[in-house]
């Protein structure tokens, strides 16, 4: 019994691994799109345009071009 029930968790962690890897790429071919998709939304609720434009004018690899150089 024992056996089975840690076969099924490290099958359910597999799942989760996936699904996460899979989210992380979708956020990556898309980030650019959805950051102009939120600041739209924010833009629509009050926010401040200038921090919107701030945030869109960069892309999102060279976001993490940046803070790769800075982490090291």
């Amino acid at each position: 019994m024992n056996k089975k029930s840690g076969q099924s968790m490290v099958e359910y962690i597999i799942i989760v691994v996936v699904v996460a890897l899979a989210a992380l790429a979708i956020f990556g071919v898309f980030g650019d799109r959805l950051r102009a998709i939120v600041g739209g939304a924010s833009g629509e609720l009050g926010a401040d345009q200038g921090k919107i434009d701030e945030a869109n004018a960069e892309s999102s690899v060279s976001k993490i071009k940046e803070y790769d150089n800075t982490s090291r």
